[in-house]
C-alpha cells in the first residue's frame, strides 16, 4: 500500500521547530513518509543554515513551506502578533498545502494520513477532521508547564487570573508537592506589552480547548525527570528527550549557521575546563548587563565558549567593555550545541534554561548555571537547582543587574561542588536509558506509530469505499 505518510508542523519559532525535527527524523527512520512544513520564512532560514553541512535532514523528511501571515518587515519576536497571524492564514494555507501535496505524490506513497501538530498550534486539529485525517499534538516542552497551560480555567476560577490572562492573586501556585511551584509573573503568555499578553493568552486557552478532544498527545520529557506532572496527565506520554541523531547525519533544523570550528577549538583544552554560555534563540540584552556578563567571564580566568547570536543585545554591534580581551575563550554565533555539551572539555552550562536547553544538558549530564530570561524558564530553573539539584542559579542586584563578580562567585561554587557533578551524571544515565530499544519512551513512540500505520491504513479503505459509492451514485466527474 505504500509508506504510511504523515505532516509534522511546528510552531514557527526555533525552539519549537528543532524538537519537531527531531521527531520527524525519528518517524523517517521507522519507514514514513514525513514533511515538514515550516512558515515560508523560517522554512528560508532553515534552508541556508544547511548550506555546507553534512546532514541528511533534508533527504530523509520532505520540507515544504506556507505563510505565517507575517510581512517581510514584521517582528516575529512579537508573539501576540505572530500568534494572531497564525490563526488568521495558516488553517487555510495548511488545508491547501495538504490537498496540493495528495496530488503530487511519488510512486507508491499515500495521501496524507496523519497531522502531527506542534501543541501550540492545537487548531490544526480542525483542518484534520474537515479532510477526515488523523490527528496527534507534540509538546515540545516540560510536562510540567504543560499542566500549568491545562490548568488555567481552574487559575481563573480559584481567582488567580481573570478572564484575559492578568494576575489577580500574587502568591505562588502549587499544583502538586512533586512539581516546583511558580510565579504568577512568569506565565508563558507574560510577554511584551498588555495587548501581546492578551492576545497570546487568548491563543493558549484556544489550543488547549482542542487539546481536551485530542487522542494522541506526547511529550517532549521522560517519566522519571518529572513524575508528578506526568501523573497529572496520564494521557501526555513521554517520548523525549527528543535529541539530534549524528549518527544518522540528522542533527534538526537550525535558524542559523551553525560554526562547528568550535569542537576543535574545544579539542585543545582539558576535560571539564570550559564554561560553555549560551541563551538561546530569543533572549535579549542590555548592553551594560552584556557587558558584565564579558568582565565576569573574564574574572574567571578560565576558558570559554560563548554564543552571541545575531540580535542578541540591544547594541547590534554586541559593543564589548573596553578591558576585555577575551584571549583565553572562543566567540561564536552558533553552535550545534548537543556536539558541544557532549564534548568532555564542558565544565558547566551557563544558559537561559529553556527546555531545549535543559533537556539537552541534563542528557550530557552538565551542571547548570541558570540565567532565566522569561516564561517558563524560570520553572526549568526551579526544576535544576531545587528538584534535581544539578545547578545554581545567579542572584541579582538591587537594580536586577548580574553583576561580574556574582558570575565569578556561582562558577567557583559550582565548579567546586561535586554533588551536583555527581547528580548530574545520574540524571543523564537516566536520560541515556530513555533513549535505547526496549525503553518506555521507545515503547511508547512505537505504539504510537504502530497505531497512525493501523489507522491510516483504515482511513485508506474507508476512503477507498466512499469514493466507489459515488461513483456508483454518479456523483464524480
Amino acid at each position: 500500500m505504500g509508506r504510511s505518510h504523515v505532516l509534522v508542523l511546528p510552531y514557527p519559532a526555533q525552539s519549537h521547530v528543532n524538537p519537531l525535527m527531531h521527531f520527524a527524523q525519528r518517524l523517517a527512520n521507522l519507514g514514513f513518509k514525513v514533511t515538514f512544513v515550516n512558515t515560508h520564512f523560517n522554512h528560508k532560514r532553515v534552508l541556508t543554515a544547511m548550506v555546507g553541512r553534512n546532514d541528511s535532514t533534508g533527504s530523509c523528511v520532505n520540507l515544504v513551506s506556507m505563510p505565517d501571515g507575517m510581512g517581510l518587515e514584521d517582528d516575529r519576536n512579537d508573539i501576540g502578533k505572530l500568534c494572531e497571524a497564525v490563526l488568521i492564514t495558516m488553517p487555510k494555507s495548511l488545508e491547501e498545502l495538504i490537498q496540493k501535496l495528495n496530488k503530487t505524490l511519488e510512486f507508491g506513497d499515500q495521501p496524507i494520513t496523519c497531522i502531527v501538530s506542534d501543541a501550540s498550534l492545537a487548531w490544526s486539529r480542525e483542518v484534520a477532521n474537515k479532510l477526515g485525517i488523523r490527528f496527534a499534538v507534540v509538546w515540545p516542552a516540560s510536562a510540567a508547564s504543560y499542566s500549568i497551560m491545562a490548568n488555567i480555567p481552574n487559575l481563573i476560577r480559584d481567582g488567580y487570573i481573570d478572564d484575559d490572562g492578568f494576575s489577580i492573586k500574587k502568591q505562588r501556585i502549587q499544583l502538586s508537592s512533586s512539581i516546583p511551584s511558580f510565579g504568577i509573573e512568569n506565565f508563558l503568555w507574560k510577554v511584551g506589552d498588555s495587548n501581546a499578553e492578551m492576545a497570546t493568552f487568548k491563543y493558549i486557552v484556544r489550543a488547549f480547548e482542542h487539546l481536551q478532544s485530542t487522542e494522541w498527545q506526547m511529550c517532549n520529557s521522560f517519566y522519571e525527570l518529572e513524575p508528578g506532572a506526568f501523573s497529572l496527565f496520564p494521557k501526555l506520554l513521554p517520548i523525549g528527550p527528543l535529541l539530534a541523531n549524528y549518527d544518522t547525519g540528522n542533527s534538526g533544523a537550525q535558524f542559523w549557521q551553525e560554526d562547528s570550528s568550535c569542537l576543535t577549538w574545544l579539542d585543545q583544552h582539558p576535560s571539564q575546563s570550559v564554561i560553555y554560555v549560551a541563551f538561546g534563540s530569543f533572549t535579549i540584552f542590555d548592553q551594560f548587563q552584556f557587558q558584565e556578563l564579558a568582565l565576569g567571564l573574564q574574572l574567571t580566568n578560565k576558558p570559554f565558549l560563548w554564543v552571541v547570536r545575531p540580535g542578541s543585545s540591544q547594541n547590534s554591534n554586541h559593543a564589548y567593555p573596553n578591558e576585555f580581551h577575551g584571549s583565553h575563550g572562543k566567540i561564536v554565533s552558533w553552535v550545534p550545541q548537543q556536539k558541544v555539551l557532549s564534548h568532555p572539555s564542558i565544565a558547566c552550562f551557563v544558559s537561559h534554561c529553556g527546555w531545549n536547553s535543559t533537556i539537552e544538558g541534563v542528557s550530557n549530564g552538565v551542571p547548570f548555571l541558570c540565567w532565566p530570561y522569561f516564561a517558563e524558564q524560570f520553572h526549568n530553573t526551579n526544576y535544576i537547582c531545587d528538584t534535581w539539584k544539578v545547578g545554581l542559579e545567579f542572584a541579582k542586584d538591587e537594580n536586577g543587574i548580574i553583576r561580574k563578580e556574582e558570575f565569578n562567585k556561582k562558577v567557583e561554587l559550582l565548579l567546586s561542588d561535586k554533588s551536583i557533578r555527581e547528580k548530574a551524571l545520574e540524571l543523564k544515565q537516566i536520560a541515556r536509558n530513555n533513549i535505547g530499544e526496549g525503553s518506555q519512551n521507545s515503547t511508547n513512540f512505537s505504539k504510537l506509530s504502530s497505531g497512525w500505520r493501523r489507522h491510516s491504513g483504515g482511513f485508506q479503505y474507508r476512503h477507498f469505499l466512499w469514493t466507489i459509492c459515488l461513483i456508483i451514485l454518479g456523483l464524480t466527474a
